[in-house]
């Protein structure tokens, strides 16, 4: 398998990563889970993601499509990379084991289909606000928030690349 193939084989579908997470449970993984655009990968992302996948066996993450991106109203130009380049560049992310995208405003119907054991956001949410925590803890899961790295985010880099002009 080549190095492409293996970063494609990451992106799937419900019933690809329904598969993976039979097998993950069977074999008594822990399911982490978080979401998110990552439009523009950058160190706070990367450690963010590291981060998460410290807190368990399998790193799920659900990307949002390009449609979703632009409800969340961040801004006219975003998302600057198209879901499939940034679903590869997070593929070649080793902490990453599975990205799954979704096209829903909020990814509650994914976390309820993958009922992971960590729901994992930022620490800008307070964990009893994040989608899906009553889904997690009812289920005895856990909803952690992690420290996000000061000074990086998608939208300051934007900011500086348009005043660098």
């Amino acid at each position: 398998m080549t190095f492409y193939q293996k970063l494609k084989n990451k992106i799937v579908n419900k019933q690809q990563l329904s598969e993976r997470l039979n097998q993950w449970k069977a074999d008594k993984q822990t399911i982490v889970f978080t979401n998110g655009c990552f439009d523009i990968l950058h160190r706070g992302h990367v450690e963010y993601l590291n981060h998460a996948r410290d807190l368990g066996n399998k790193l799920v993450l659900g990307l949002n499509t390009d449609n979703s991106v632009k409800r969340l109203g961040k801004s006219p130009e975003r998302p600057i990379n198209t879901e499939d380049t940034r679903a590869i560049i997070l593929a070649g992310l080793e902490c990453v084991d599975a990205i799954i995208l979704f096209d829903e405003d909020t990814p509650l119907e994914l976390i309820k289909f993958v009922q992971p054991d960590v729901l994992v956001k930022g620490n800008d949410y307070k964990a009893e606000a994040i989608v899906g925590y009553d889904e997690v803890t009812n289920r005895g899961g856990k909803v952690i928030t992690i420290q996000l790295v000061e000074g990086f985010s998608t939208t300051k880099l934007i900011e500086k690349m348009k005043s660098d002009k």
